[in-house]
């Protein structure tokens, strides 16, 4: 029964660890990203189809990786 207390414990000690990293992580600013909105205008989700291909929509990323 002692055995289970000290694994409650040590369990308990090590979610504190865990958690005080990932508030001092968001503190530090590892979670903002200051690039890809930057990047974000230069990218449409979507291309209207062209009238050959009416029914399919073209991602920009398909687009040039065709190079057509």
């Amino acid at each position: 029964m002692s055995v289970l207390i000290i694994l409650i414990a040590v369990s308990i000690v090590v979610a504190a660890g865990f958690l005080l990293a990932f508030i001092w992580s968001v503190k530090n600013g590892q979670y903002d990203d200051d690039y890809t909105p930057s990047l974000r205008m230069l990218f449409d989700d979507t291309i209207t189809p062209s009238s050959k291909e009416s029914n399919k929509t073209i991602s920009t990323k398909e687009k040039l990786t065709n190079n057509n």
